[in-house]
């Protein structure tokens, strides 16, 4: 696992206010429960933006818990054309995919500065046995990656540019802004450029470019220098094909928490 940078003992992250333990592995567990399973992580990495966690055909030892930035996950083809699959923002696990030593077919780079926490493969076993019900965490968190990454596949091979890229752009709107409090920000920082849009929804940058100047000039969304702003969310969701479950889905939420998906929806719609 090459170009990683080791944490500094003191930079350790703080298990008490980590942002995993909201939407993450770590989710809904009291501090004692946290406490112990953070007794089977190793060291804390941080990685600066553009930098690989892990690479292709290399083996993978050990899940990635990402507590801070953004990551993506990607594949690159023999002429060097790169496809993302997805992205990755906090509370998301990498390096689950292969059992204990296998290699990985994918990489994984730093959007932004990131911060992950390491837990062992070789320590899953004996810590799912302590607690049984990680592992069903575990389960739910890779069925929410699947259900996105089973959406980006039909985006690529079915849906149309505007379709696809406003369907991207509202997709890591929700997903980040889910774990803001109040959810009534209309403007975001998205730390994409038109290449990665483009390498995300297997378009080139100049059709990406087209798209994002056809949304501007009918004033659906505005993104520029890395900064996201709806202007018509009821037109952005039309368009992108949005409904109440899929926003469940994109968030990991259930039943029970429809309602505050609804006010979520209801804060897009409002956002203009």
């Amino acid at each position: 696992m090459a170009n990683i940078m080791k944490a500094p003992r003191s930079a350790r992250v703080d298990c008490e206010t980590c942002q995993a333990r909201v939407d993450g592995l770590c989710s809904g567990y009291s501090d004692s429960t946290v406490e112990f399973i953070s007794g089977y992580r190793t060291n804390d990495r941080h990685l600066k933006a553009g930098q690989d966690l892990l690479n292709l055909g290399e083996p993978c030892d050990a899940i990635f818990n990402l507590v801070d930035g953004w990551m993506f996950r990607y594949t690159i083809l023999a002429d060097g054309r790169r496809q993302i699959l997805d992205f990755a923002l906090p509370g998301a696990v990498l390096g689950f995919h292969s059992p204990l030593g296998a290699t990985i077919s994918f990489g994984a780079q730093a959007l932004t500065d990131a911060v992950v926490c390491v837990i062992p493969h070789n320590a899953l076993g004996h810590l799912s046995q302590r607690q049984p019900d990680l592992g069903l965490r575990l389960a739910l968190l890779m069925a929410r990656e699947r259900s996105l990454s089973f959406d980006h596949l039909t985006s690529v091979g079915r849906r149309s540019a505007h379709e696809r890229i406003a369907r991207l752009l509202l997709e890591l709107f929700v997903r980040s802004r889910a774990g803001w409090p109040g959810y009534q920000i209309e403007e975001m920082h998205l730390p994409v450029t038109q290449e990665h849009i483009g390498d995300a929804t297997g378009l080139t940058g100049v059709h990406v470019n087209r798209v994002l100047r056809d949304l501007g000039k009918e004033g659906i969304l505005k993104f520029s220098y890395r900064r996201l702003s709806i202007l018509e969310p009821d037109k952005l969701m039309d368009l992108a094909g949005i409904d109440q479950e899929l926003l469940q889905s994109w968030t990991g939420s259930g039943r029970s928490e429809a309602r505050a998906q609804g006010d979520l929806a209801g804060g897009c719609r409002q956002a203009a």
